[in-house]
């Protein structure tokens, strides 16, 4: 097993611990004889140099991957790059955003820079993308970076970990078309992001997205647990170019109401 093909094996077991949802709908589309295949997977972080997205994406560079393209959030203050794998075609896409963090309050600011501050020096991007949360909060804490970034008190909380996987409604067949796989869902009383529509995007964008919405996780603070928002699963349904060509990128509308599937509801 090559080292890209153990590091998906691990995330999605470790994506799993956190998403059990995504294990049922997976389940429940193999019960009614689809096929599940992986799309993209997505990892959230801090434009700071020890931790950016030039730092994670050497394990995928290095492992052959290519930077596909580059997308802007400027209400949520994000930034984001994504990579494929040329000779793979069967290598989900990384999606890989960052908070700039340095746009926000002084207090944000500080805070941030005291997490990243504890991550231990020198590691390698494989060794990042692995360490899970490497620094302590408080709840309080994470109240604070809530006040004013969901993706930020997501990302304190959480540390790094994938955001969520993505089916390729390409390769389904009973539940080749979104509307049928979201009423699918719905039925079997799974939540899903409303945010800008139930499906994102449309086909003269040549991207359909829609996805579930996070269920809660108890987390560890240092006042004890509190359940906060966990990951959550994706559905991508790609349209052809007018070369023929499946539309292999983004967009960045749909993207920014798909990162508030970890936004708190209640």
């Amino acid at each position: 097993m090559s080292t890209l093909d153990k590091f998906f094996s691990w995330a999605w077991e470790n994506y799993l611990e956190t998403t059990p949802q995504a294990a049922e709908i997976k389940e429940l589309l193999e019960a009614e004889g689809e096929t599940v295949c992986n799309d993209h997977i997505a990892l959230r972080t801090f434009d700071h140099p020890s931790c950016a997205i030039s730092k994670l994406s050497k394990f995928f560079l290095e492992a052959g991957y290519l930077e596909g393209g580059s997308y802007l959030f400027p209400n949520k203050k994000v930034e984001a790059l994504h990579f494929y794998h040329p000779d793979n075609s069967s290598l989900p896409k990384i999606f890989i955003s960052q908070l700039k963090y340095g746009e926000f309050s002084e207090p944000f600011v500080a805070l941030i820079e005291k997490l990243i501050a504890q991550i231990d020096s020198g590691p390698s991007p494989l060794d990042l993308l692995k360490c899970g949360r490497p620094w302590q909060l408080s709840f309080a804490e994470y109240q604070l970076l809530a006040a004013e970034s969901e993706y930020g008190s997501w990302m304190a909380g959480h540390g790094f970990r994938i955001n969520h996987f993505t089916v390729d409604v390409n390769q389904l067949k009973k539940f080749g078309q979104l509307p049928q796989l979201n009423s699918f869902l719905l039925e079997k009383g799974f939540e899903l992001n409303n945010s800008g529509g139930a499906i994102k995007g449309r086909p003269e964008l040549f991207l359909e997205q829609s996805s579930t919405m996070a269920s809660e996780k108890q987390i560890q603070f240092s006042e004890g647990e509190f359940a906060i928002p966990g990951c959550y699963y994706e559905f991508a349904k790609r349209y052809p170019l007018p070369n023929g060509q499946l539309f292999q990128g983004f967009v960045a509308a749909s993207a920014d109401k798909i990162f508030e599937s970890t936004d708190k509801t209640t």
